[in-house]
């Protein structure tokens, strides 16, 4: 049996370990947390809309930021028209000028240049590192300018690549965190919810790795099936690829599962599924922000499963070497 600790080379018996400190986390300590978005496409107003909805405990507020003129000016205006009938407070959204964009405790970057369009077919997560990787790192250094110590969260694709490279431009590598994984464990339970072979998943499965193709399923921590797993895991991946094809993009689980519900939970301190940094390397994984650091479930695995996990690790790895 080998645990997610092996990776970095920590000796662990216990079903956690903790990375990084909280030596950077004021922001942390506040009961309600201010989030600032910056971009407004269709992944980023599917995300305010959930934080909208779904912060009143956790948000005091939303900044919006966009670089289309009146694009935040709209949402500004149409957010904050959505009240519950029940008169409870939703947390207000404001449109932001250019030098409030890192007043906040969490930046959520949804920013995105040259979206493929349908045209394209396959996994096209990948296939916008070049365009995405310059402008993640630029928005990232512009955040260190201004001295902003929050929780930065990348939710553009491809998201465990992109959160290297904003960590390269000098923001706290352990208060960069990757927004990709939830999207995936949502499609897992999806599927395992229409077949009874994968149903395990709704209560024993987990998910590992890239939001992408290295993407680890495993149907059960307690009672693994490799070939079930490789199978549900396939299915998973290639979600989005089919809605694709049906002439759609798939934005809206993503932009609630990995997006709201995952950076609401995050800021809460609940369990989660995120990137985290590992040495340098971004690994999806369950984990919780914590006042003294990153605390990541860390289970005695099969070796079958931990094989799957360092591989991925291995290639994210490799590909951080290569920046």
């Amino acid at each position: 049996m080998a645990r997610i600790s092996d990776l970095i080379g920590i000796n662990n018996n216990l079903d956690t370990f903790t990375v990084g400190s909280g030596a950077s986390r004021a922001w942390f300590r506040k009961e309600k947390k201010r989030v600032n978005l910056l971009a407004l496409g269709d992944v980023g107003s599917t995300l305010l809309l959930g934080l909208r909805l779904l912060g009143t405990e956790a948000i005091e507020s939303i900044g919006i930021a966009d670089v289309r003129p009146m694009v935040p000016e709209r949402f500004e205006f149409e957010m904050n028209q959505i009240a519950a009938p029940d008169g409870r407070l939703l947390p207000p959204v404001r449109a932001l000028a250019p030098d409030e964009w890192f007043d906040c405790d969490a930046f959520l970057f949804c920013a995105s240049k040259g979206v493929p369009d349908l045209s394209n077919k396959g996994d096209v997560r990948m296939a916008q590192l070049e365009a995405n990787s310059g402008l993640v790192s630029s928005v990232a250094a512009n955040a260190v300018k201004a001295g902003f110590q929050g929780l930065f969260c990348v939710v553009s694709d491809p998201v465990d690549p992109l959160c290297m490279y904003a960590a390269a431009a000098g923001l706290d590598p352990d208060n960069v965190k990757g927004f990709g994984l939830g999207v995936m464990n949502a499609r897992a339970a999806y599927y395992a919810g229409k077949d009874e072979r994968f149903s395990s998943y709704l209560t024993e499965g987990r998910a590992y790795g890239p939001h992408g193709g290295d993407l680890v399923i495993a149907n059960s921590v307690e009672n693994y099936d490799d070939a079930l797993s490789r199978e549900l895991t396939e299915l998973t991946v290639k979600a989005n690829i089919r809605m694709r094809e049906w002439g759609y993009k798939p934005y809206i689980a993503p932009a609630i599962s990995s997006g709201a519900f995952s950076v609401i939970a995050a800021i809460s301190g609940e369990w989660h599924y995120s990137s985290v940094n590992m040495d340098g390397v971004w690994l999806g994984c369950r984990n919780r922000v914590t006042d003294g650091g990153t605390e990541i479930e860390d289970p005695a695995l099969p070796e079958e499963l931990f094989a799957r996990i360092k591989h991925a690790y291995d290639n994210l790895k490799e590909l951080r070497n290569g920046l």
